[in-house]
């Protein structure tokens, strides 16, 4: 299949999730950039690391560093909001309004690992939350950026937030620490509390704690994954799809279909492994092109 091919011929049951590599395409790249972002923290905090990301580390790892450095109890907070404020200044384009149009048209929710709001901005959508209860700007991950509410998140369009937001400093997640948070969070509600727990059968998908948030989006849809180098430092995401996969594979009657697209091809590589394993399907498009002006997202 090729991009278009999912696009024209998906239910409206599927999610898109984006990455930041609709941050890179085009003109995006001369003013989205969050790799700069911590570069410019590095000049600031490590500054005998500042000229690139040494050899060794991940960018998450890396950001642990320079919160260990700041030796504060609240060095992270300090940190995120550092962090988030130039991001306020980021601005969409016309393949970040080419897709929401499209996600938009076909009812279809996005994902998205970034913290801008160039995809929300692209058409005019307001900070929206499925419920209040028990809301923490740590994870605000039962609110979305809409035109109104949503019974639930698989079932209808809004932008949400992966990895938290810039309107929530304290969501977002920089650092393996953070990540690691994350994954405590969701392993709880998947796999703790009796009958309220994600596995405890075929029903639960709509009970447990995480359907009002963008993870029900995750287990109860289809998935296109585009801009996502999805590489060993996602631990979050590439953990969610494997526990995507268990579920599947524990109730049949719940499986969904996934595709990953790409410029390169992965048959060959770890990350084909990994995606195959996990029942996702690579796709691979000639050039960047193929993904963000692809005519599948005409509407």
């Amino acid at each position: 299949m090729t991009l278009d091919e999912i696009l024209n011929t998906a239910d409206n049951r599927l999610t898109l999730i984006v990455g930041n590599g609709v941050n890179r395409y085009a003109n995006a790249g001369n003013t989205n950039s969050w790799r700069d972002l911590l570069l410019d923290m590095a000049r600031r905090h490590l500054p005998e690391h500042a000229h690139d990301f040494p050899t060794g580390i991940s960018t998450t790892e890396f950001f642990d560093v320079l919160s260990l450095q700041a030796k504060s109890s609240n060095a992270d907070s300090s940190l995120q909001k550092e962090f988030c404020k130039p991001i306020r200044g980021w601005l969409s384009f016309d393949h970040h309004r080419r897709i929401v149009d499209w996600a938009r048209h076909n009812n279809s929710p996005i994902l998205t690992t970034n913290f801008d709001t160039a995809l929300s901005q692209a058409c005019g959508a307001i900070l929206q939350h499925v419920t209040t209860e028990g809301f923490t700007d740590f994870y605000p991950w039962s609110t979305y950026y809409g035109h109104g509410p949503l019974p639930r998140p698989s079932e209808g369009f809004g932008v949400w937030h992966m990895n938290g937001m810039a309107q929530y400093h304290r969501s977002v997640r920089l650092g393996l620490t953070h990540y690691m948070g994350s994954v405590q969070r969701v392993r709880d509600w998947m796999h703790r509390g009796g009958t309220s727990r994600l596995f405890s059968s075929e029903r639960a998908i709509d009970t447990w704690r995480g359907r009002s948030t963008w993870l029900d989006a995750v287990f109860r849809n289809d998935l296109a994954i585009v801009g996502l180098a999805l590489d060993e430092v996602e631990v979050f995401i590439r953990w969610l799809l494997i526990e995507r996969a268990r579920l599947y594979i524990k109730f049949p009657s719940l499986k969904r279909k996934a595709w990953y697209i790409d410029t390169n091809d992965h048959t060959a590589t770890g990350k084909g492994i990994f995606l195959s394993g996990v029942g996702v399907t690579p796709i691979m498009e000639s050039n960047y092109d193929g993904i963000y002006a692809a005519s599948g997202w005409k509407v």
